[in-house]
């Protein structure tokens, strides 16, 4: 049925390289894993021509999708438009306004897999379900001292608890991408360590990944633009300061982040 839309639709992979999600198992697969009722508003980014729409609408209570293609849009009403429940929104989904949602599904662009997530995150929600290339997927869920560890997975672990449902073969496409992929769930939590000003943990922990073969006291020595710089420095504990940014773990960081602005502050520098 999913092959059969997309020859209707004359759809190969859409202007934007679109792959198509056509495995009918695991559409419902994630359909089912987002825990869905008529109480829910589902927000899907890349609607694509309806697979994982057609699914949701039957289990939520609204669905709002999010698409740029604007032949997609025009396929989505096609497919979609004179049901109550559904609404889609023609734009970037970085950029345009978010509806409302208390859940997100989606077979999510790769290219706008980082900010769409932060973005979505930051906004807040009570459950997504959301697929990515299958290595971008391992560093979400990387533990510290991990190759795969890095600023993504300090980001994701500070707002939500994250796994891996599935890992997605390129045969489950048309067209098949090059990569495989895998599906993610992720539930929005309080973070479990404390967090003084998460805009300044965010941006250490950007720096110290920046230079991740540096020490950490080279690495991070930009996030601190003060005068009070070196005096900071010097008193940071030095078993934290000798270490490289993978040896930390998310909390060892935000540890690190609070002691550095209770020095500024007690120097006078904020």
């Amino acid at each position: 049925m999913v092959r059969d839309l997309l020859v209707r639709y004359g759809v190969t992979g859409g202007s934007h390289d679109q792959h198509f999600l056509i495995d009918e198992d695991i559409l419902d697969l994630i359909a089912d894993a987002a825990n869905l009722s008529k109480n829910d508003h589902v927000l899907e980014i890349g609607g694509g021509i309806g697979n994982l729409t057609q699914r949701l609408l039957k289990k939520a209570g609204k669905v709002t999708v999010i698409e740029y293609d604007p032949y997609l849009v025009d396929v989505l009403n096609d497919r979609f438009g004179d049901m109550d429940n559904f609404e889609v929104i023609h734009g970037d989904a970085v950029k345009v306004d978010l509806p409302s949602f208390n859940k997100v599904v989606a077979n999510l662009p790769y290219s706008i897999s980082s900010p769409i997530t932060f973005r979505l995150l930051k906004h807040g929600f009570d459950l997504a379900v959301l697929m990515y290339q299958y290595e971008f997927a391992k560093r979400m869920i990387s533990p510290s001292g991990s190759k795969e560890y890095g600023r993504l997975s300090v980001g994701i672990q500070h707002y939500a608890d994250a796994d891996i449902i599935i890992k997605i073969s390129p045969s489950a496409f048309s067209p098949r991408p090059e990569v495989w992929s895998a599906v993610i769930r992720l539930e929005p939590h309080k973070s479990p360590f404390p967090v003084k000003d998460e805009e300044f943990f965010l941006k250490l922990v950007e720096a110290a990944f920046s230079q991740r073969r540096k020490k950490l006291k080279n690495a991070i020595s930009r996030s601190i633009p003060s005068e009070e710089k070196q005096s900071i420095l010097n008193q940071l504990p030095e078993s934290l300061m000798s270490k490289r940014a993978e040896e930390l773990s998310p909390e060892d960081f935000a540890s690190l982040a609070n002691t550095i602005l209770e020095l500024k502050e007690k120097a006078g520098g904020i």
